[in-house]
């Protein structure tokens, strides 16, 4: 369209150099515009930075402070301490455990018992047959009968002897002779009649009875074994009810340890039962060989779950020493010596030396460096020393953050 006709239509064209002009003004605004959303975001992440950066180093900060922090247990310990428990092997005893001999000689005719019986006391156990011994019976009761009737003529001649010397028919002399006659004719009956006990009592032995209640744990014969008196024990008989235990006390705890004192004896193969007894009695002396002290403990067996001859564990209980006893963890072995590590009430740490006694295996008595009543380090580290700040865990936790740090 051209110029003419733009100004019939009354229409006033915009010059060309004013539309160009128009739009780098617009360009122009949408530049800053854009330039000052740019600006902003910008200022608005390095101030996110910056926060988050002064923020992390108050963290880091922190947990550096809390990681410089040395968090301890400690326990306290005090002076006497706990009842001590002593534990020492030891086998298990009938209370009367004898061998069983037969005292006349033979031949096993039966025997009635076999091991694991119960019998009582007086109950036939074994017969024997004794042939021998029944011949030098019946000897001796006819050698009795013998000297009995000499007796009876020995008597008569003196009853006679004395009619006649009162009429002096016969010397005094005579008399006091056949006085002696009657008198050894007496001690002769005496001494046959104590040889026929003596055989008759022997006989008795041919029946072989239990001396006393208890169990048979050993029967050494069978039928028609020759059996000399004296000779090898024919069964073995325990009371296992009672029993007894004899332990051997080293000699550092033989002081404590006195009649009557509590003691639990526990068997490997019975886990889950524990068999309460008392000590009964003590030598009373430290044998030289062996430097310990020899203890009876004696306990109950009512349901016979225990058994003569078992291995045992025998603890005694013991009563408090009066010393000082610490956790054997809280102990520093260093070149100088053992040493404990003693915490305060500000938390400083001291190394403080100690001479050690009696090792009760989680612990262990200390004789000299300790008073009683501090508190000692569990399981201190290597690198602590004297002076250190540590803080107890009992006193105050850890936070998680620190928890985390340490882990």
């Amino acid at each position: 369209m051209s110029h003419q006709s733009h100004s019939e239509l009354a229409i006033h064209p915009v010059a060309a150099d004013d539309g160009e002009l128009l739009r780098r003004r617009q360009v122009a605004r949408r530049t800053r515009i854009a330039a000052a959303v740019v600006l902003v975001l910008l200022a608005l992440g390095g101030a996110r930075t910056v926060v988050s950066r002064i923020q992390n180093a108050r963290v880091l900060d922190a947990q550096a402070a809390e990681s410089g922090v040395m968090y301890v247990r400690a326990v306290q310990v005090a002076r006497g301490g706990a009842t001590q428990t002593l534990s020492l092997p030891g086998t298990l005893q009938g209370f009367v455990q004898s061998p069983v001999a037969a005292r006349a000689g033979g031949y096993l005719r039966r025997w009635t018992k076999d091991i694991g019986a119960r019998v009582r006391r007086g109950e036939l156990l074994a017969q024997i047959e004794t042939p021998e011994l029944d011949q030098q019976l019946s000897q001796a009761i006819a050698a009795r009968q013998q000297t009995a009737a000499s007796l009876d003529l020995a008597k008569s001649s003196l009853v006679r002897w004395e009619a006649l010397r009162k009429r002096d028919a016969v010397s005094q002399q005579e008399l006091d002779e056949r006085r002696s006659a009657y008198a050894q004719a007496q001690a002769n009956l005496a001494a046959a009649q104590a040889n026929v006990e003596r055989l008759r009592q022997l006989e008795s032995f041919k029946r072989v009875v239990a001396p006393f209640s208890g169990v048979i744990t050993r029967r050494n014969v069978d039928i028609g074994d020759l059996i000399e008196g004296g000779g090898k024990p024919l069964f073995l008989l325990s009371k296992t009810d009672p029993l007894r235990v004899y332990v051997n006390v080293p000699q550092a705890y033989a002081q404590l340890v006195h009649p009557g004192q509590p003691a639990i004896v526990t068997q490997t193969e019975l886990r889950e039962r524990s068999f309460r007894g008392e000590v009964a009695r003590t030598a009373a002396s430290i044998d030289s060989a062996t430097r310990t002290m020899q203890v009876e403990v004696s306990l109950r067996n009512q349901d016979g779950a225990l058994l003569p001859g078992a291995f045992v564990q025998v603890e005694l209980v013991l009563p408090p020493s009066g010393t000082v006893t610490v956790p054997f963890n809280a102990l520093l072995f260093r070149g100088e010596g053992v040493r404990v590590a003693a915490v305060d009430a500000g938390g400083t740490v001291h190394i403080r030396p100690v001479k050690l006694g009696r090792n009760f295996g989680d612990s262990v008595e200390v004789l000299e460096g300790l008073a009683g009543g501090e508190r000692l380090i569990v399981n201190p580290a290597d690198s602590l020393a004297e002076g250190d700040k540590v803080q107890v865990v009992a006193d105050a936790k850890p936070t998680a953050s620190a928890a985390k740090a340490t882990q």
